[in-house]
């Protein structure tokens, strides 16, 4: 029992070293959201970023390249221990009102994938990366959908 418990803490550590050092091939992992191919409109959902426990590797959009380095790796350490503790395919996307969402999905026989266990650390980082996560819909808003925020910032203070 202990040394199978061993093997597979070894074996997470190896997943999260391997998708921290390794970026995610956009087309491999999230091809099918890949606006040109599919010929959509605006209006799709714009991913932020994408971890995947199958390629053991993380994409962060070129898009948002301009955020903080601190950002930039607290996105890439949650979403790389969330596949690496669930299992399957996390993307967070902004949709088109600038709300960020997490989506997971998994391959057809994944029988390690938690699908309850997903829905609850989902919630749980939610509201454990609240603030993180407001910033960035704030962020998105602002730049990408160009929006006055002024007001957003006025109501977050009170």
């Amino acid at each position: 029992m202990f040394r199978k418990s061993f093997l597979f803490v070894h074996k997470s550590c190896e997943i999260i070293i391997n998708m921290i050092i390794f970026r995610l091939d956009f087309d491999k992992i999230i091809g099918c959201f890949n606006t040109e191919k599919r010929g959509k409109t605006v209006e799709e959902n714009i991913i932020l970023c994408a971890s995947s426990a199958y390629e053991e590797k993380y994409y962060l959009s070129e898009e948002f390249s301009g955020l903080p380095e601190s950002i930039k790796e607290d996105l890439k350490i949650m979403c790389v221990l969330f596949t690496a503790d669930i299992g399957g395919i996390l993307t967070l996307e902004f949709d088109s009102q600038g709300d960020l969402m997490f989506k997971t999905e998994c391959d057809e026989g994944d029988l390690l994938y938690d699908d309850i266990g997903s829905v609850l650390k989902i919630k749980q980082l939610q509201e454990t990366k609240k603030e993180l996560l407001e910033s960035l819909e704030l962020y998105y808003r602002a730049f990408f959908l160009n929006e006055d925020v002024s007001e957003l910032l006025a109501n977050s203070e009170e």
